[in-house]
């Protein structure tokens, strides 16, 4: 599986592609100079249970971390996923 995550910033997410297809997006916006809120998280249903939504938010963490972002996880999922990867909770305002 050939697996891709980009930010698109006029569309306002990160996007995850597999196999060239893009199968899902963490939606984000800037709530103040240096923090995005991550209101959702979503994958096409045909590809969830395989990791894509996890190494989606990895990916999109990982850049916020470059970037010298913070995180405000409001979709459910980023808040779990933040807490079972305690690495990431330096990134949450």
């Amino acid at each position: 599986m050939d697996l891709t995550v980009v930010d698109v910033p006029d569309r306002s997410r990160y996007e995850v592609s597999v196999d060239g297809k893009v199968v899902g997006f963490s939606a984000y916006h800037r709530l103040e100079e240096g923090v995005l809120a991550l209101p959702h998280v979503e994958v096409d249903p045909a590809h969830q249970g395989r990791g894509v939504a996890a190494e989606l938010m990895r990916r999109s963490l990982e850049d916020v971390r470059t970037k010298g972002l913070k995180v405000m996880p409001i979709c459910p999922y980023a808040r779990a996923y933040i807490a079972k990867h305690t690495e990431y909770a330096d990134l949450v305002q």
